[in-house]
């Protein structure tokens, strides 16, 4: 297994090539902002799938307007989070905002939120990837559940093999969306322009046959869903630590790319499906729809513009899957989450987060069969509420420290946290009987959680500390008192009784009696190999021997009192191949686990190697090494007093 890690992760990398793990700003805008960019693919459509039902052919008309709105709103967050960039170099995401300036609980909604989101932003993500694939090969949807697996296990993959690899593998794609929809963007128009082309009849027949008014309440959930085009924008201010220095500056600059790149392709498909009309809610997604009509249905242009959607979908996981770890090491730091989330692994990366975004992604693409459309009323509200803790934050921090320019800084986070928390309210009410409920119950479950493992951390650290002003009491007698379980007489035992006598001169055997057949042998066995420490037998009538070892202990006449220390020294199988130890009763496995829940006792688990003879099935040779009574004898007197005396000479000198 380790090699085939090692082919598959890669070396393990120093903790001091950290360093050449950052982001150019030619590999920082592909990987941080691919989620951004991303979001055209599907923002346009999610805006047609409410307005097309209601307004029919006049959809196109307040397409271009609810577009000038998200943009808007786009506008005013770039400039939000060019501040937030500056005050928070080493990342500024909603988490830590709102830690510093609004306090826990904001901060945890906001860990919540942002943890949410990422997990969302895999799932949708990849499934949209899937449909842009099967957009051009419908004969793939049944299969869309396992291709999107596949997808997030290749991701995966890419992340763990560390920051500076996946950003190799995973930059190329972006830039070969951003050439291709360009490409598009620009023939689409002069198509429709200078060569005056009329979109296809199949097309128009489909929005012939409703025409309603445009109320406020639909523009507001048309706008509630074209929101899904502003996520992933918080990602560069989220990882402003992975850049290269000067990392302000870069992730500035990542960030002012980011902006003009979306404004461009955003408005420019919207303009494209608005002449070139195209429908949603189908199999066929928006893009392939547009690219079908600009490049041809079947020309090898198209083929390569879904291919190029795909890839970008994907990458949109891959900024999930670069700053979710990242975020849940600090909510770990905090002590809010399990603290492995805060180590890196083998190649430098946050792997346990990588991991377990995978899964829980995975999970949701499996209950929601794939479908994207199902999953997006779910997307947006994790995002605004980040956005809005993070501009209240801003506001906080510029009002307490009152640096130069605070006025107009406060001013432009405040009218971001205003208008994003208006958009939060919007996109609750519209999406809330489409899904958006299970969000509104689920961040509020990720919090409770949160505050347990806080308080499960803050239990621990007291019950440890030295303030406690207690310190136990060393007694050499009651600290050698040594119990070891026998369950017949071998090798194994043998070689444990020997390791306990190197320790204590106090070492009893216990054994609990099942069967009076194999008690009798043990005691044959023991008197005939004179083992040298007593035996003690409790019979049972259950069948189990967990619990007469735990009695024994706990009785009054084998330790005076409970604070004595017991040491229990279990023999333990261990096979060469792992199959082996599926064939071992876990007999050991349960003493540890039981006895390691009471106080004074010591567990010390002594391996016993089941080498390939015994694999093989040379039994008999191994046999005979060990039937013989001097043998045992011998290997009996591994602690004698010579072997003492040299080894106290050794420490000595």
């Amino acid at each position: 297994m380790e090699k085939i890690k090692r082919k598959v992760i890669g070396e393990p990398l120093k903790s001091s090539q950290i360093k050449h793990e950052k982001f150019s700003i030619f590999r920082g805008l592909p990987i941080l902002s691919s989620d951004a960019i991303s979001s055209v693919a599907y923002a346009c459509e999610e805006i047609l799938i409410v307005l097309i039902p209601v307004m029919g052919i006049l959809s196109y008309k307040y397409l271009l307007h609810v577009t000038f709105a998200i943009i808007a709103l786009l506008c005013i967050l770039i400039f939000s989070y060019r501040q937030t960039i500056d005050s928070y170099p080493n990342g500024g995401g909603s988490y830590i905002v709102s830690r510093e300036n609004l306090g826990v609980m904001p901060s945890l909604l906001a860990g919540a939120s942002l943890t949410t989101d990422y997990i969302l932003t895999v799932a949708v993500s990849s499934t949209a990837g899937v449909a842009a694939i099967t957009s051009a090969f419908p004969s793939l949807l049944e299969f869309r559940v396992p291709l999107t697996l596949l997808i997030i296990l290749i991701m995966t993959i890419g992340n763990l093999r560390g920051i500076r690899d996946s950003a190799k593998i995973f930059s190329i794609p972006t830039y070969f969306f951003l050439f291709i929809t360009l490409l598009m963007i620009g023939v689409g128009i002069i198509k429709y322009l200078i060569f005056g082309y009329v979109p296809t009849e199949a097309v128009k027949t489909q929005m012939a046959s409703t025409a309603g008014d445009m109320t406020l309440f639909l523009f507001l959930r048309a706008f509630a869903a074209g929101c899904t085009a502003l996520t992933g924008i918080e990602a560069v201010s989220d990882g402003v630590a992975n850049f290269k220095a000067p990392a302000t500056k870069n992730a500035k600059r990542v960030l002012g790319l980011l902006f003009a790149i979306v404004v461009i392709i955003f408005g420019g498909v919207s303009y494209l499906s608005t002449i070139y009309h195209t429908s949603a809610g189908g199999d066929r997604t928006v893009i392939s729809q547009i690219a079908g009509q600009v490049f041809g249905q079947n020309s090898i242009l198209f083929f390569v513009m879904q291919f190029a959607t795909t890839l970008i979908l994907i990458m949109a996981a891959n900024t999930a899957f670069s700053d979710f770890p990242l975020l849940l090491s600090f909510i770990a730091r905090d002590g809010f989450a399990p603290r492995q989330f805060a180590k890196r692994g083998d190649r430098l990366s946050f792997s346990n987060g990588i991991i377990l975004l995978a899964v829980s992604a995975s999970i949701l693409v499996i209950i929601f069969k794939g479908e994207n459309h199902l999953m997006l009323p779910l997307y947006a509200i994790g995002v605004f509420i980040s956005f809005t803790l993070s501009q209240s934050g801003m506001v906080m921090r510029w009002v307490r420290t009152k640096a130069p320019g605070w006025r107009h800084k406060a001013f432009i986070n405040g009218f971001g946290a205003t208008i994003t928390f208006i958009t939060l309210i919007v996109i609750s009410f519209v999406k809330f009987q489409h899904g958006a409920w299970v969000v509104i119950i689920l961040i509020p479950s990720v919090m409770l959680v949160m505050k347990r493992i806080k308080r499960h951390y803050t239990k621990v650290a007291r019950q440890l500390s030295l303030d406690n002003n207690y310190f136990p009491v060393f007694n050499s007698n009651a600290a050698k008192r040594f119990i070891v379980p026998v369950g017949s007489l071998n090798e194994a035992v043998i070689k444990t009784i020997n390791y306990a006598k190197c320790l204590s001169d106090d070492i009893t055997a216990f054994h609990a009696s099942t069967d009076e057949e194999e008690t009798a042998r043990l005691k044959e066995k023991w008197d005939k190999y004179e083992m040298g420490i007593p035996l003690v037998i409790r019979t049972v009538d259950y069948r189990e021997v967990v619990n007469p070892l735990v009695e024994f202990i706990e009785n009054g006449n084998f330790r005076q009192s409970k604070k004595d220390m017991v040491t229990v020294v279990i023999p333990q199988f261990n096979a060469e191949k792992w199959w082996g130890n599926i064939l071992h009763n876990q007999t050991a496995m349960f003493l540890r686990t039981t006895l390691l829940k009471r106080r004074n006792i010591a567990v010390i688990s002594v391996p016993f190697i089941i080498e390939n003879d015994y694999a093989s099935g040379n039994m008999e040779k191994v046999m005979e090494e060990y039937t013989d009574k001097d043998c045992f004898k011998a290997k009996n007197n591994c602690c004698d007093k010579q072997d003492e005396t040299q080894e106290t000479n050794k420490l000595n000198n």
